[in-house]
């Protein structure tokens, strides 16, 4: 079994029946200009931090918890795409905007990939490190919003996680494929939240059935489609841009794959869920859905509970889409 898949292949996931049967497994293991105050003066709610400036436009925490979970996201990504930062074929790109930037993390490692281009991260939130290359700015503006920098300005421009958070995707699109030069490329990563059993589909008791469908109803109310990983490929090739092409990646939830490189995206999978539940669904349960507090960790618990079990063998979709402004 390979990490990857194309787009029409049926996904059959070799399954390890040592960890089945609970035997051990061996193999284990800011901002550069100046910023109104008020953008730092964040929303509390429930014991997570988020973010001030476009109050309630994005739905996850930018406190230290969520911060220290990303560099665990971005792990799993560069294992995902063998150690690279991106999949797009550009070469000795000048500019490079990076959209929801984070803490910064990317954007970091392609200054210290090219230090000769001029980097551009931006986010709703001041958190990125200042410990960076010169050559990389962070910026706080709403991608939403018009872009104020030239047109046919930026030879790459990286999008990567930002589901339920764009009112408008074709929109986006646009103004990214406005501002790429000809020959520029825009790549976007989404994973899928559509948790997939590696036989029948889960039925509607599952767990993780219902994981899904509340996801979807919550992105639903707020606007924003947590849909997109599906969607992108045909919405950018809409767009204008050529050569789309897409990548497909299986994530396993656990690392019960007997495939030595699904076996550790598993496992550090597994890791991300449990460290980054809490975040991923707080604001969008208790916002969008109207759940309180206690509903949504008592949901987690039993989403933990399922997860642990050595049984589960579930898994969900990583896919990345680039493509080249003509």
């Amino acid at each position: 079994m390979k990490a990857a898949m194309d787009s029409n292949e049926r996904v059959e996931i070799p399954i390890d029946d040592r960890y089945a049967d609970g035997r051990p497994d061996h193999e284990s293991l800011i901002s550069g200009r100046t910023l109104a105050s008020t953008i730092t003066h964040y929303r509390y709610e429930n014991g997570r931090r988020y973010h001030a400036f476009r109050d309630g436009e994005y739905w996850q925490p930018n406190d230290e918890q969520s911060n220290d979970h990303e560099a665990l996201t971005h792990h799993l990504m560069l294992l995902t795409l063998d150690n690279q930062l991106y999949l797009a074929p550009i070469q000795n790109p000048k500019r490079i905007i990076d959209i929801g930037t984070g803490t910064g993390i990317w954007a970091i490692d392609m200054g210290d990939k090219f230090p000769n281009a001029e980097i551009i991260g931006t986010d709703l939130s001041p958190i990125q490190a200042e410990d960076k290359p010169p050559n990389v700015h962070f910026e706080v503006d709403d991608c939403v919003s018009e872009w104020t920098y030239p047109k046919d300005h930026f030879d790459f421009v990286h999008i990567r996680v930002l589901m339920a958070s764009i009112p408008d995707w074709p929109a986006l699109y646009k103004q990214c494929y406005d501002h790429l030069v000809p020959g520029g490329y825009l790549e976007q990563l989404e994973c899928s939240v559509h948790i997939q059993g590696t036989g029948p589909p889960l039925p509607t008791s599952s767990v993780f059935h219902r994981w899904t469908a509340a996801f979807y109803s919550a992105s639903d109310h707020f606007g924003k489609t947590m849909r997109i990983c599906e969607e992108m490929a045909t919405k950018i090739r809409d767009a204008g841009f050529v050569d789309v092409v897409e990548k497909r990646f299986v994530w396993p939830l656990g690392p019960w794959s007997s495939d030595p490189k699904l076996k550790e995206l598993g496992r550090w999978n597994l890791l991300n869920w449990e460290e980054g539940m809490e975040g991923w669904v707080m604001a969008l349960y208790t916002r969008q859905l109207k759940w309180s507090y206690e509903e949504v960790q008592d949901f987690l618990g039993q989403v933990r509970k399922e997860l642990r079990d050595r049984k589960t063998h579930v898994w969900q979709e990583y896919r990345a889409v680039y493509a080249r402004k003509p």
